[in-house]
């Protein structure tokens, strides 16, 4: 108010000193030409376009006052004077400076980018011309920003710098200062629910003492905001439809370091819901439509239930094209009774079309990878179901991080919709590179390149080579998702393989194996799918120094060279919502691998796996998973081949005891052997990375619980005189896992504890791998 008048002050000034350099040649004039002073960078016809004189105008005292007070409210001009100089009007100016730099310090905990917003709000920018109440109306807009934040002791000092050319730099400094903390909230007003109850339910509060990384006590707007409506919400799904927020008053102390929050409700009466009725145009069975009302007679009262109510019948239309269809909901309510009746109005308005699919953001991918696994397509009706399946469908893919859908109405229609398809890619291609020294393994060496986008095509290849001491393994492969356009796919895979067991620390044999194999994948329905493949496998086996007992009979009594043709079937079921860090959904595959009859050996192999993905609130994802194999001879072969035996322990079984360490042991030398049934489970309570408000998705965090071991017929497993499965011979432990698609390489480290290990168990507590991106 001060600055303001102020400038009237000035402006009056300005305007009688002006008035008298006119009144002193002519009490008024026609104004035969217009003549400007001043001006540098703003152009004439700028001025001249506020100026409201115009040549051959008349001009008076009046108008001079006018037109003074006109220029000055542009903003533009410091100074504003005219004058005669014969019948010619004179302005002269000084205009005000432009600022050619506006820079932020101190901002820590709010970026430049919020700060650049809160300064366009008010008029300042680079390039703009300076006002300096603007300025401080600027300083006042990034307190009130910091003030939401919980942050009272904000201090922000601003300097404008003085340039030539009339140009002016401003430096604006803020000292953030620490965040006020909520001291206490107060509820005033429940009689129904306690404090407890109610304070249990808000974002905001006073966090336990030995919650130690709690934020609740941070106070910022948005979060009472936020929580005011959480109460809201809690007594309107309960049946107090006229429950009120009276007011919200929130205190700080004079040091600005104690917030306290007031808020007072009054709750009313509970109401219960007498009669619902569904109205409007049919364009489904109505008895279809009504098992869909989740609200009944008899009740209580939930605008929750009456939302999903509404938004079940609109999805419900939608999957037959009324995509834009919408149920309004008519209350009558009986205030005597406490009863309330509820009418539900469809609306379906007309069936919609998808007039054209336009994808986004495919820079490496081709849009026919994309557009074949739309479920809509171009002509067809917008049906609800297939447009969230087909961008279910797209996020699955390896490749696609993030997959946004937008509807537009087509202009001049009303019922044409454009679908645009908004994708984020993820690195598909990958470098795996390892190296490391262990006193089992000795010098460890693995690469590995893998495109799961080959040349955009969605096409998929794979070649490995991994050297150690005790392996030498060469192999690829390469999938085509799409052998066929009916979507079946199709792998091709090769692989060699040269193996010194005993220096895997466990049973004593060489080998050298090759093979090939051709599987192919056939989609049944959206979410089930079956595999059938026909492979080769040859191997030679060579005795090693001290072999096991188990090692050289199998050798004695079946030969060392081997020639297998196998056959191996699969089913799945895979209701994901993504394949890389799933959220929920489930996966689900039972699979097998035989021999076929006549082969050098006759064995089978059977596995299932589960993954079940739950949501347990808005942030935390529980993961339930399982692995279940078992093998055997059948025919001429009397038992599953060693070679071919389960191994667990390490950081895809059972982390927390190392690789391969659990199941039977040889007697004489103290190795494992593997087993041919291997039971393993466990639980991930996946929660979002610590202290950051938006993580990205390429990192995942989990507190985990495995259970596992590995089980052989005919021996015991290590610490058990029985053969065969025992359930107490199941290995457990917990701990922490932390996986991270980084741009440098894909990341996995977990760190956990054995439970119930024994003396003789190999431990592992610190377990990662690691490769790189490309």
């Amino acid at each position: 108010m001060h600055n303001r008048c102020h400038l009237i002050r000035i402006i009056l000034l300005t305007t009688f000193l002006s008035v008298t350099s006119l009144s002193e040649a002519a009490q008024g004039f026609i104004v035969s030409d217009i003549r400007l002073e001043g001006l540098e960078k703003i152009p004439d016809g700028t001025l001249l376009n506020y100026l409201p004189v115009s040549q051959g105008d008349p001009l008076d005292d009046d108008q001079v006052v006018f037109a003074i007070r006109e220029l000055y409210k542009t903003g533009f001009f410091a100074d504003v004077q005219l004058f005669r100089d014969g019948d010619v009007l004179v302005v002269r100016v000084k205009e005000r400076p432009s600022i050619t730099e506006i820079t932020f310090s101190g901002n820590e905990d709010i970026d430049d980018e919020t700060l650049e917003s809160a300064m366009k709000d008010v008029g300042l920018a680079k390039g703009r011309i300076f006002n300096r109440p603007l300025l401080e109306r600027l300083t006042q807009e990034l307190e009130n920003v910091y003030f939401s934040q919980g942050k009272y002791n904000v201090r922000i000092k601003t300097e404008v710098e003085e340039l030539d050319q009339n140009r002016v730099n401003i430096d604006i400094e803020i000292s953030e200062g620490i965040k006020s903390k909520i001291k206490q909230i107060n509820i005033i007003g429940n009689k129904v629910f306690d404090d407890d109850t109610l304070l249990d339910e808000l974002q905001l509060g006073v966090p336990s003492a030995w919650n130690v990384f709690s934020d609740a006590d941070e106070y910022s707007k948005q979060k009472l905001q936020g929580d005011i409506e959480t109460i809201r919400s809690y007594y309107l799904d309960r049946g107090y439809i006229k429950f009120s927020i009276d007011s919200t008053q929130v205190s700080i102390t004079p040091d600005k370091k104690d917030i306290y929050v007031t808020i007072n409700i009054t709750e009313g009466e509970k109401y219960t819901v007498k009669d619902v009725t569904l109205n409007g145009k049919m364009v489904l069975n109505k008895a279809v439509l009504e098992q869909l009302l989740i609200t009944k007679p008899g009740d209580t009262f939930s605008r929750k239930l009456m939302t999903e109510s509404q938004k079940a019948i609109e999805d419900r239309v939608g999957v037959i094209g009324y995509a834009f269809a919408r149920v309004s909901v008519l209350p009558e309510i009986d205030d005597k009774n406490r009863t309330i009746n509820l009418t539900y109005t469809l609306e379906p308005s007309r069936k919609v079309y998808v007039r054209r699919i336009t994808f986004y953001g495919n820079y490496k991918t081709k849009d026919v990878v994309l557009r074949r696994e739309m479920r809509l397509m171009e002509g067809s009706v917008l049906a609800s179901d297939k447009l969230e399946r087909s961008k279910t469908r797209i996020q699955r893919l390896p490749y696609m991080e993030e997959v946004e859908f937008e509807t537009r109405p087509v202009p001049g229609t009303d019922n044409q919709v454009d679908v645009d398809v908004a994708v984020t890619e993820r690195l598909s291609g990958s470098f795996n590179i390892g190296a490391g020294f262990s006193q089992a393994q000795g010098l460890l060496f693995n690469i590995g390149l893998t495109q799961e986008n080959l040349l955009g095509t969605g096409q998929a290849l794979n070649l490995n080579v991994n050297t150690d001491r005790a392996n030498t393994v060469y192999s690829i492969s390469f999938t085509d998702p799409y052998y066929t356009v009916d979507g079946i796919s199709r792998t091709l895979s090769a692989s060699y393989r040269k193996r010194d067991a005993a220096e895997e620390e466990i049973v004593n044999y060489l080998s050298d194996s090759y093979g090939a194999s051709i599987t192919f994948g056939v989609p049944l329905t959206e979410v089930n799918s079956v595999r059938l493949g026909i492979g080769y496998n040859a191997i030679d086996l060579t005795l090693g120094v001290n072999p096991s007992q188990d090692v050289i009979e199998f050798i004695l009594k079946n030969g060392n060279e081997f020639d297998n043709f196998s056959f191996t079937a699969s089913f799945s079921h895979d209701t994901r919502n993504r394949t890389v860090f799933a959220t929920r959904g489930s996966a689900q595959s039972i699979g097998a691998n035989i021999t076929v009859p006549g082969s050098d050996l006759e064995y089978y192999k059977i596995n299932y796996n589960t993954k079940f993905y739950f949501a347990m609130t808005e942030k935390l994802t529980l993961l339930l998973h399982s692995d279940i194999a078992y093998g055997n001879g059948y025919g001429d072969t009397d038992e599953l081949p060693f070679f071919e035996r389960y191994f667990a322990g390490g950081l895809r079984t059972v982390r927390a005891y190392d690789t391969n360490s659990l199941g039977p042991r040889d007697k004489i030398s103290n190795d494992p052997i593997g087993g041919n049934l291997r039971v393993v489970g466990g639980a991930d309570i996946i929660f979002p990375v610590p202290f950051m408000d938006k993580p990205p998705n390429s990192i995942r965090f989990s507190a985990f619980f495995d259970i596992g071991n590995v089980f052989l017929d005919d021996a015991p497993t290590f610490d058990s005189t029985m053969n065969g499965f025992q359930a107490d011979q199941l290995r457990t432990s917990a701990g922490l896992s932390f996986v991270w698609l980084a741009p440098i390489g894909p990341l996995r480290f977990s760190w956990g504890k054995a439970l119930n290990d024994v003396p003789g168990d190999n431990l592992r507590s610190f377990q990662f791998s690691i490769g790189s991106f490309f």
